[in-house]
């Protein structure tokens, strides 16, 4: 059994809502292009029944993968408290340019979108931090000055 991994409040309701369309949308359509391939015939060389039966089975393991983080996951207090926790939004300065993350957990990462793995070593570098803080990450380039301009 893996380790219990924290998430947010608003990570675990993506989650909850892509595991209910899967379920509910997705199961059924696939159910139903299974039975409509298997009326085809001869299952050997029905290339329909087989695509369908693959896509139900990647369909069953995101299914399976998710239900398992749900289970496994803690839903982190995202209550205020003036230091970068799971969770916050902070807006650093990095070489006299401003920008806005979101610390949230590995699950939910997506950098492109300013949501940094609290794993990650920005993300581990700025939990804790508080507001006017200056934090040093070190990177394969070297070391690199973030100053917390604000945290919310």
């Amino acid at each position: 059994m893996s380790a219990r991994a924290p998430i947010t409040k608003n990570g675990s309701e993506r989650l909850r809502a892509e595991l209910e369309r899967l379920k509910s949308t997705e199961r059924p359509r696939i159910i139903a292009a299974i039975a409509e391939a298997r009326a085809h015939g001869d299952l050997k060389e029905n290339a329909e029944y087989h695509a369908a039966r693959e896509e139900q089975s990647f369909l069953e393991g995101r299914i399976q993968a998710l239900e398992d983080r749900l289970r496994r996951a803690i839903v982190v207090d995202e209550a205020p408290t003036g230091r970068v926790v799971i969770g916050s939004t902070v807006t650093v300065e990095i070489a006299g340019e401003e920008v806005t993350y979101t610390i949230v957990s590995s699950a939910e990462a997506d950098p492109a979108a300013g949501r940094l793995s609290s794993a990650s070593p920005v993300g581990a570098a700025l939990l804790g931090a508080i507001q006017g803080a200056d934090v040093a990450v070190r990177t394969p380039r070297g070391t690199v000055q973030y100053r917390v301009i604000s945290v919310e």
